[in-house]
């Protein structure tokens, strides 16, 4: 098997992947694939609101990561939190749980905003291809295991209450830093945007926080130390514990996670139970809207797969398309320009595997094609070099090889790609343009060249073109 190469934020290099249940192994049979599960953890979402484009790129950043897995024969337990209690508006330890204020927006129950956009982003990641966790579970459902590990902390000394909570001493933990690479003043400096005079340190965080004493939270639980409800850095140590238990091999996130989020998961992790914590960190790149702003809710600048795409007849594997064609560590940007081209360039390669489909007609008579698999998989196994795994599609096609090769090859591909190749004239065109495409193509065979100007004209007149070479026709939006 070729090695798996991952860029590792806790290392800042790419390292060669080795999952815990291989490590000393050598000369890795079938036998020793099967023997045991790569443990993969993603933070999940926020439900709170609907999950913008830039979310979801990290998404899908992370599936991409879970199909090349697979793709080298590992069997994958991914586990998914969802964040229905706990993630305060300054993302630290004060403000107002964002699920509350969004109860108090809509007028539903917080229990019913959790509910609707859990479901909302789950049909997001449907509608993307990307495939469902082996676990998604949520923070309310966790919150024994999340009590019991604020318990393990504070045996071990490394908790204090104040008059708002309870919260973990960042002094006590060696190498806090070691996840970000800043100096300890540059994390308490960041750590000062939010002031709670009465925590030890600028960088402690909340583990667990008491409901007002003259409100009512519509999400609060008992505890040792008084109703409250559990500290957002909580829920993925308790998660992950519960559902990897010791299979800690790749955490990710979005790279805004790198400085707080994962900081603090590490070091109430570590703390707890006196082992490392995760093997591999990755971490994606922000989308950002044209000029170089960074898409998020708190800007009120972020897009929705509804609103740009879905109701706009795009299908939304052109976002996948696009994202595709950005490395998921370098930056993206979002233009409408950027999308058309995206969705040209999906439907380019839409037209190619129909022609070869429209041609083939038993795949099983073909097997894919060694030599430009193992290229594709050198590129895919570099730290998920998508750009690069899209250019071998491209080689693929432009190839001597014969149509039922090329088409068998590319459809082994999407195993990673997540592209639906094979369906999508039911995806990108509308059912009618595909009509029209399907009927020219037998007045062409038929050589009935009256139909086949006539098709050609109706397809354009509704905002397509048509371009005919010797053996194919392609059709892309004007």
């Amino acid at each position: 098997m070729q090695p798996l190469y991952l860029y590792n934020t806790m290392t800042r290099k790419k390292e060669e992947f080795v999952p815990r249940f291989l490590v000393g192994k050598e000369n890795i049979t079938e036998a020793d694939l099967q023997s045991g599960e790569v443990g993969l953890y993603t933070c999940g979402p926020t439900v709170y609101d609907y999950a913008h484009i830039g979310n979801l790129r990290t998404y899908i950043f992370e599936d991409i990561l879970r199909r090349v897995l697979q793709y080298n024969d590992y069997r994958v337990r991914h586990i998914m939190n969802i964040t229905d209690v706990g993630h305060l508006t300054g993302d630290m330890d004060m403000g107002e749980d964002k699920l509350e204020k969004g109860a108090r927006r809509t007028g539903k129950s917080a229990w019913d905003i959790a509910k609707f956009y859990t479901k909302s982003f789950q049909d997001d990641a449907k509608h993307l291809n990307i495939l469902e966790p082996t676990v998604s579970s949520a923070v309310t459902d966790n919150i024994p295991e999340q009590i019991a590990l604020i318990k393990t902390l504070e045996e071990k000394g490394f908790t204090y209450r104040t008059s708002d909570g309870v919260y973990y001493d960042t002094s006590k933990f060696p190498n806090y830093n070691k996840l970000s690479h800043l100096k300890l003043e540059e994390l308490q400096e960041g750590a000062r945007v939010e002031i709670n005079e009465e925590k030890k340190n600028p960088t402690d965080f909340a583990l667990w926080k008491f409901s007002p004493k003259d409100a009512q939270r519509q999400m609060e639980w008992e505890s040792p130390w008084g109703i409250g409800f559990p500290g957002w850095h909580l829920e993925c140590s308790a998660i992950s514990a519960k559902f990897l238990d010791k299979e800690l091999d790749i955490h990710c996130g979005g790279i805004d996670h790198v400085n707080i989020h994962h900081t603090n998961e590490i070091a109430q992790s570590e703390a707890a139970t006196g082992e490392k914590f995760f093997d591999y960190w990755l971490h994606g790149e922000f989308l950002n809207i044209l000029g170089g702003k960074k898409m998020a809710k708190s800007d009120d600048n972020f897009l929705t797969l509804e609103n740009a795409f879905i109701k706009k007849d795009i299908s939304p594997l052109v976002y996948r398309f696009a994202v595709l064609q950005t490395h998921y560590r370098k930056p993206m940007e979002y233009s409408e320009e950027s999308m058309k081209n995206a969705e040209n360039g999906l439907m380019s390669l839409a037209n190619k595997i129909r022609t070869l489909s429209f041609k083939v007609e038993d795949l099983d008579k073909f097997t894919v094609n060694e030599k430009f698999k193992n290229i594709f998989l050198e590129a895919v196994n570099d730290d998920l070099n998508m750009p690069q795994a899209l250019a071998v599609v491209q080689e693929v096609l432009k190839s001597d090889l014969g149509k039922g090769e090329k088409l068998v090859t590319i459809m082994d591909f999407d195993r990673v790609l997540g592209l639906d190749l094979d369906r999508q004239k039911d995806k990108i065109l509308p059912k009618e343009i595909v009509e029209l495409i399907e009927k020219r193509k037998i007045a062409k065979a038929e050589r009935n060249w009256a139909d086949s100007d006539a098709l050609r004209d109706e397809i354009q007149a509704a905002g397509y073109l048509v371009e005919d070479t010797k053996d194919e026709m392609y059709v892309t939006k004007k």
